[in-house]
């Protein structure tokens, strides 16, 4: 159909009749166009009609379902586009989607249950009581803060392969993934792992502090750790150290709770018990990692944030 053919707008629904098939507001249908998410078949360039074919309602729905889940325009017109080509692939490109929304949900979830926390802690310290949620003794040597157990545990002496880097808070999450897979791999050749990974913090790691952080697997062999690091150390700044024996106090948080910035009211729950309990911290935070990330739920428990006392 060229520019100059007439177009029978009989065979096409104006927007009221459409919006009234769609049960979707003529305003809606409006948003849709602009947005470039659901064109109308023919505009009148006269008068600015809008007119659609019968067959753009099951479309005008999927649009207006996309969107009550706060999903991102781009993201709705890419499953859009799918469902016309392989709805199998659209359905992968949903869950996709509300998978990393849940997690993010979870994040937040956490987030607010600690502010709640801290904002109550704050109204009773104003009103002079003393203590949080039954923790108000300095003999305690376990028990819950806030939201956190906090706890203790004593710690064998390790043989340790690493990595350091300094890297803002935003390319942190990236850097761990990719030198705890690195030296997992190196252990194999260094007798195997003989504890879980962990990532030190040397110094603070935000948007404006870049630590540096510290990534580490405990291995068996420490002469052939040796050899190993000494073949990689130059690229990836790889080192063999000694962990000595000691004492850590630490909380187990779940995977959406490992989101930066909620993890830092883990940090900072586990350091203010350690305050409450007169103990000496003797080096820096760490996050030990226990658990199949990629396997792992936004609820399920992943991590230890920890600090060494002396013991």
């Amino acid at each position: 159909m060229t520019e100059d053919d007439p177009v029978d707008t009989h065979d096409l629904l104006a927007i009221g009749a459409f919006a009234a098939r769609t049960r979707l507001s003529a305003k809606a249908l409006r948003l849709y166009d602009r947005l470039g998410l659901l064109t109308p078949a023919y505009v009148d360039e006269v008068n600015g009609y809008r007119y659609y074919r019968a067959g753009q309602a099951e479309r005008a729905r999927l649009v207006a379902l996309l969107r009550q889940l706060d999903m991102p325009l781009a993201r709705i017109a890419e499953i859009v586009a799918a469902v016309e080509l392989d709805g199998e692939r659209a359905a992968g490109l949903l869950a996709a989607y509300w998978a990393g929304a849940e997690e993010r949900f979870a994040s937040q979830r956490t987030l607010v249950a600690y502010l709640r926390g801290r904002l109550s802690e704050r109204d009773l310290a104003m009103n002079g009581v003393n203590g949080v949620n039954g923790v108000n003794s300095a003999s305690n040597t376990e028990g819950a803060y806030g939201q956190f157990t906090v706890e203790t545990v004593d710690t064998a002496s390790q043989v340790l392969l690493t990595q350091s880097r300094h890297t803002l808070a935003d390319e942190l999450p990236e850097w761990i993934g990719a030198s705890l897979g690195r030296l997992e791999e190196g252990a194999a050749a260094c007798g195997g792992t003989t504890g879980a990974p962990f990532v030190v913090y040397h110094s603070e790691v935000s948007m404006e502090s870049d630590g540096p952080a510290e990534s580490c697997v405990p291995v068996a062999d420490r002469a052939a750790a040796r050899l190993w690091a000494a073949k990689h150390g130059r690229a990836w700044s790889t080192r063999v150290r000694v962990e000595p024996a000691g004492r850590l106090v630490y909380t187990r948080i779940t995977k959406a709770q490992v989101a930066h910035p909620q993890i830092l009211a883990a940090f900072e729950a586990v350091e203010r018990w350690i305050a409450e309990q007169g103990l000496e911290v003797v080096g820096p935070c760490r996050e030990i990692y226990f658990a199949d990330w990629a396997a792992a739920g936004p609820e399920d428990p992943v991590c230890d944030v920890a600090f060494p006392v002396a013991s």
